[in-house]
């Protein structure tokens, strides 16, 4: 049976790590309730755990979320596979775009083994070594180098290829609400790259497009269509923000819920829009 001073004990060996759990937790799962019952089941093992014999508490502990994580990620796929449009990671704010793991990463990250994701993360994104990575996935060091060469493989074309400078980005995002919700559409126009493409997350519980909106005269469609809606309903800008590592925005809805909008930028256009609309994914915003 745990004391009130050992659980106070606990507490405050684990409190200052919780920061770092979670962003391993989130990165591994996309999913912002998902990541804080990882940490907080990590916490419950924490308190029964013999804690004087622990050397490295980070490195127990980040094993311990890494492998819990593994196991959830197995319900996450089932859940993917029948979810109701595009998926998108919940939105995570950020002040300034350092962010180690973007948007676009997240989701390549999707179509990677567990494994492979967990080796990755853990290696190329955290800087743990190969030693620790094996003896937290359970698999011999060689065999973990080769899941993290695979990973690199298929997220290397993810990666951030233009650097956005901060300000530039912000501003780009607050052109892009106006000109969307004004209707200026010659605005909008000289914004987007002609590959440009609009991600939205509904999971079925707000209207969102069932499908992803592929080029420039499909996005220009969609939003000459969308500029009646917004004049007759209203859209009100909250905050421009950085949202999962993107410049973007987010906006207090006609149905008095929030939405974020993420806007991936290469070479000065913008090349992919990420909207999330499920009320779901944004509770913990409120």
């Amino acid at each position: 049976m745990t004391t009130r001073a050992g659980s106070e004990d606990a507490a405050a060996s684990f409190d200052p790590l919780r920061p770092k759990l979670m962003r391993v937790a989130y990165r591994m799962l996309g999913s912002v309730a998902d990541a804080e019952d990882a940490v907080q089941e990590a916490f419950i093992r924490w308190m029964g755990a013999d804690r004087s014999d622990v050397r490295e508490p980070e490195a127990f502990l980040r094993r311990t979320v890494t492998r819990l994580c593994l196991d959830q990620l197995k319900s996450a796929r089932r859940r993917r596979e029948t979810y109701i449009g595009p998926w998108l990671p919940d939105p995570v704010l950020e002040e300034d775009e350092e962010e180690d793991v973007t948007l676009p990463l997240m989701l390549a990250l999707e179509r990677l083994s567990p494994l492979e994701r967990a080796a990755f993360l853990l290696h190329d994104v955290f800087g743990v070594d190969f030693d620790e990575v094996a003896a937290t996935i359970q698999r011999e060091p060689a065999a973990c180098r080769q899941l993290a060469a695979r990973a690199r493989t298929h997220v290397r074309e993810a990666r951030p290829r233009f650097q956005v400078d901060k300000q530039h980005g912000l501003k780009l995002a607050q052109a892009f609400f106006a000109a969307t919700r004004n209707g200026d559409m010659k605005a909008l126009g000289t914004m987007l790259a002609a590959d440009v493409s609009i991600h939205a997350d509904g999971g079925g519980k707000r209207p969102a497009a069932m499908k992803p909106i592929l080029g420039l005269d499909a996005v220009m469609r969609f939003h000459e269509r969308m500029t009646g809606w917004f004049r007759e309903n209203g859209s009100t800008l909250v905050r421009t923000v950085f949202v999962n590592g993107l410049p973007g925005f987010v906006t207090l809805e006609a149905d008095g819920e929030l939405q974020t909008t993420a806007l991936e930028i290469e070479d000065g256009r913008i090349v992919a829009i990420y909207v999330v609309r499920n009320p779901e994914k944004l509770r913990h915003l409120h």
